[in-house]
């Protein structure tokens, strides 16, 4: 066989017959990973989550950096379609602080965004997300600082 005479899309078309017969019509399972339009992959794994925009340092009763948490599928990418209810808690809390603003928000292509979030209580923290159906995820630690004087 003269490999010079073969085109670019000859090659492409061999390659996409080899795959799609291995994965399909091989003794594999199909296609693990692929996203469906219910949210979930072929593989029926739950998507997890993860934090796009971590919490971020801040004063006591200051408003947290922007934080936002994302449902991603087996191969990491975010899930568009989830639209689930996505909570936010306090993970770490040797203070007993409580954790101010809106901790509950529904996903809007597979993100959701926590814009008034903010601790009452000075000290070292870490924050938990979770939404039914989806693995959970905590955060890295953060640190609420009290306001000094000038």
């Amino acid at each position: 066989m003269d490999l010079r005479r073969l085109t670019h899309s000859s090659i492409a078309r061999t390659l996409v017959s080899l795959v799609t017969s291995a994965c399909i019509g091989g003794t594999g399972s199909g296609m693990i990973g692929v996203n469906t339009n219910d949210g979930g992959t072929t593989s029926g794994v739950a998507p997890v989550l993860s934090f796009f925009a971590p919490p971020g340092s801040a004063t006591v009763g200051q408003t947290l950096p922007l934080v936002q948490v994302a449902a991603s599928d087996s191969l990491g990418n975010i899930d568009t379609t989830f639209t689930g209810v996505i909570r936010v808690t306090l993970a770490s809390n040797s203070t007993g602080a409580g954790l101010h603003g809106n901790t509950a928000v529904r996903a809007t292509d597979g993100v959701a965004t926590f814009d008034d979030l903010a601790i009452d209580a000075a000290g070292t923290y870490t924050l938990r997300a979770t939404a039914t159906g989806a693995g959970g995820v905590t955060s890295g630690a953060f640190v609420i600082t009290t306001v000094t004087g000038p």
